[in-house]
């Protein structure tokens, strides 16, 4: 199986989507590739991942999180890098950001739409968060 995930979206929450559903198809073997566009950066960014914001009045599941053993963030990060998912980061919105490679987790690569495009054209599973 081949997972293509989009993460466009960089708070908690976000985070949490796509590095759960990235693991769990690593798990089983999946082929796993996301494409980090926009606010999305922040979940491979070195520091903003490990402080990402909770979405304004579901503070309460911090509690949630630490009572389920959820990992934290950057631990997924580091799960899901481990478990050999391909983490592209958006050369557009790097430039558009005044962002460089080395301001993110290591592992990563840097490439555009296309580089995306081209691993997720026959993927079996294709998400957006």
């Amino acid at each position: 199986m081949k997972v293509a995930i989009i993460a466009a979206n960089g708070n908690m929450f976000d985070a949490y989507k796509v590095f759960n559903i990235a693991t769990a198809a690593a798990a089983t073997d999946a082929e796993v590739g996301i494409f980090f566009t926009f606010e999305g950066l922040n979940l491979i960014h070195k520091e903003a991942h490990k402080a990402l914001p909770m979405p304004e009045g579901t503070e309460h599941f911090q509690e949630g999180f630490q009572k389920a053993n959820v990992p934290a963030v950057d631990e997924l990060v580091g799960m899901a890098n481990d478990m050999g998912v391909k983490m592209i980061a958006c050369q557009m919105t790097m430039d558009v950001m005044s962002l460089e490679k080395e301001q993110f987790i290591d592992g990563i690569d840097v490439g555009g739409a296309v580089t995306f495009l081209t691993f997720a054209k026959d993927a079996d599973v294709t998400l957006t968060f």
